[in-house]
């Protein structure tokens, strides 16, 4: 079985968490702060498995004030999923 980490890389509200839960059906988000917040404050890891294919996500803050979090998180990263939230007009 082929192993993939994915990370999520964007700026805070852009839907990386909902669209790694879409994925997965796993909330990364799991400290209290967090969900009282509506943000990511520390990683959050999911798993997805596709036939012979696992991937791993890395869940990454995306507010300036936990950088550090963003770049432990980045390490082991294979792809990144850059999410912008889209918007109508």
């Amino acid at each position: 079985m082929k192993n993939i980490i994915v990370g999520t890389a964007g700026h805070i509200d852009h839907g990386k968490t909902a669209l790694v839960r879409a994925l997965t059906g796993i909330e990364t988000d799991r400290l209290k702060e967090e969900k009282e917040r509506g943000i990511s404050i520390d990683l959050g890891f999911a798993h997805l498995e596709c036939g012979e294919l696992r991937l791993g996500f890395v869940d990454v803050p995306g507010h300036e004030r936990f950088i550090k979090n963003m770049l432990a998180g980045a390490a082991g990263i294979d792809i990144v999923m850059f999410v912008i939230a889209p918007t109508s007009r």
